[in-house]
């Protein structure tokens, strides 16, 4: 039993202690985010993202939907939320990425363009 305890704790540091995935992570207990979100956040390419997110979905760390053509990825471990909270510390206000299509992005964007054309 505490065999399996310790297999499954390495597993999550092994997945946590990959740079890229942590800042996955990261970006996603700021809220859940598509791939092109992830991918002009970070500056790498999609397929190099997508390759981690697969790793992170398969480990049950992270969950996905579909909203049209967008696969939109969540934090799903409630554990992984709480080591990220103790290490990284509180989470930061979220800011559109410059340069990202998202509809999150699109709509961030469009706000603070009417916020400063009523000034």
């Amino acid at each position: 039993m505490r065999d399996e305890l310790y297999e499954s704790a390495s597993q999550l540091f092994f997945l946590m202690g990959h740079p890229v995935r942590l800042r996955i992570l990261d970006l996603l207990r700021r809220g859940e985010a598509c791939v092109c979100h992830l991918q002009a956040a970070l500056g790498l390419p999609q397929p190099y993202v997508s390759q981690q997110l697969r790793l992170l979905r398969e480990a049950g760390l992270i969950s996905s939907r579909r909203e049209g053509l967008f696969i939109y990825y969540r934090l799903a471990n409630q554990q992984v939320e709480e080591l990220l909270g103790k290490v990284l510390g509180p989470v930061e206000e979220t800011q559109p990425v410059p340069g990202c299509a998202c509809p999150k992005c699109q709509r961030s964007f469009s706000a603070d363009f009417l916020k400063e054309a009523v000034r």
